[in-house]
C-alpha cells in the first residue's frame, strides 16, 4: 500500500463525472492529453486493473506508479511504489497477455507500433537526492556525480524497454524543479524565486538525458527515442504566466502551507475554486490547463523542445510506415 495516492478528492474536480481516477491532476493528465492527439482515443486503464483484458489491451496500459524514480531507492518514503524495474515486468506480462489474445506476432506488431510515454528523474532528485539535508545519496555523490549515475541508470531502464519490443518512445526530462510550490516551500522562497539548489539539478539533467537519447537512436541506427523538453515548455508557463492566461505560477491550486506546498492535496487542503487561473495542481503537479499547453506545443514544436522530431512529425512518419506495411 502505497501513501503517494491520488484516489480521493479533490483530484479529478474537472474529470468526467468530477470523480478522483488516481491521477495527481484536477482532470487530465500528460498521458491522457497526449493520447488524445495522437490517437483520438481514451485513456489507457492501469496494468493492475482487473478489467484489462481481452480486446481492451489493444488500447494500452498505464504501468505508472507515483513517487518512483530512476534509482530504486527513491519514494521510499512512499512505503509501497512499483519501481521501474518491476515496470518493465508488468510490460513483458502486458505482452504475454497479448500474445495469449493474438499470437506472439501480432502481439509484438502492436507493441513496435505503439507509442510509449516515460516521465521519470525529477523525483530522483526531489524525493531522494535533495529530500532532507543529509540525504544519503547526498552524502555519497556530489550533484554532477549524482546526475551521472542516474542517467547511466536511466539508459539500462531505456534499452530494457527497447529490448522488450518497443519501437517508438516518448522521453521527457524533468521540469523547473526548483520553481514547483513544494520545493519553494521547502526552500522557504520569500517572493517566489526558484530554489537554486533543484533548480540547477534540472538544469544539469536535462542535457545528459537529451544526449543519451541522440546516443541511443545513434546507436540502434534509427530515431527510435524521442526526447521532449519539459523544462523549457514549462519554465515558460512559470515567468510568463499571464501571457497563458494564468494568474499564478507560484500557488498551488490544492494544498496547504507557503505556496499550497506542503503535504498532499487532500479534502482537507486549501482549494481555488478556478483551476484554469494555475500553473500547479498541487505542491508537484501541474493543472489540465498547464498540461494541454504543453502537449499543444510538443505536437509542433521546433527540435529546441523536442527532437530528433515533433509528434506531428512522428504521427506522419509512422503513418507512411503503416501504409507501406499494408502494400507490402
Amino acid at each position: 500500500m502505497t501513501t503517494a495516492r491520488a484516489d480521493s478528492p479533490p483530484n479529478g474536480i474537472d474529470y468526467p463525472h468530477q470523480q478522483p481516477t488516481g491521477r495527481f491532476s484536477n482532470g487530465l493528465n500528460f498521458p491522457d492529453l497526449i493520447g488524445m492527439y495522437i490517437c483520438r482515443c481514451g485513456s489507457p486503464l492501469p496494468f493492475l486493473n482487473p478489467d484489462l483484458k481481452g480486446k481492451k489491451l489493444l488500447a494500452g496500459a498505464n504501468f505508472a506508479s507515483a513517487g518512483i524514480g530512476v534509482l530504486n531507492d527513491t519514494g521510499f518514503q512512499f512505503v509501497t511504489v512499483l519501481k521501474m524495474y518491476e515496470q518493465l515486468g508488468m510490460f513483458l506480462e502486458y505482452k504475454h497477455r497479448l500474445a495469449a489474445l493474438m499470437g506472439p506476432a501480432k502481439a509484438q506488431e502492436v507493441v513496435s507500433n505503439a507509442v510509449i510515454l516515460i516521465t521519470c528523474g525529477g523525483n530522483d532528485f526531489v524525493n531522494n537526492y535533495f529530500l532532507t539535508p543529509v540525504a544519503p545519496r547526498r552524502e555519497q555523490y556530489t550533484l554532477p556525480d549524482f546526475c551521472g549515475y542516474v542517467m547511466s541508470e536511466y539508459k539500462k531502464h531505456l534499452l530494457a524497454l527497447y529490448g522488450l519490443g518497443a519501437r517508438r518512445i516518448v522521453v521527457t526530462g524533468t521540469g523547473p524543479l526548483g520553481c514547483i510550490p513544494a520545493e519553494l516551500a521547502f526552500y522557504g522562497s520569500m517572493n517566489g524565486e526558484c530554489a537554486d539548489e533543484p533548480q540547477e539539478a534540472a538544469k544539469m539533467f536535462n542535457p545528459k538525458l537529451f544526449d543519451l537519447v541522440d546516443e541511443l537512436n545513434r546507436d540502434i541506427g534509427e530515431d527510435v527515442f524521442i526526447s521532449a523538453n519539459a523544462f523549457s515548455l514549462k519554465m515558460d508557463m512559470i515567468e510568463k504566466p499571464e501571457q497563458y492566461g494564468f494568474k499564478t505560477s507560484k500557488v498551488a491550486c490544492c494544498g496547504q502551507g507557503m505556496y499550497n506546498g506542503l503535504g498532499m492535496c487532500t479534502e482537507m487542503s486549501n482549494l481555488c475554486s478556478n483551476r484554469d487561473e494555475y500553473v500547479f495542481w498541487d505542491p508537484y503537479h501541474p493543472t489540465e490547463k498547464a498540461l494541454r499547453i504543453m502537449v499543444k506545443k510538443l505536437m509542433d514544436a521546433s527540435t529546441d523542445h523536442i527532437r530528433p522530431m515533433n509528434l506531428s512529425t512522428m504521427m506522419a512518419v509512422d503513418a507512411v510506415a503503416a501504409a507501406d506495411r499494408a502494400i507490402y
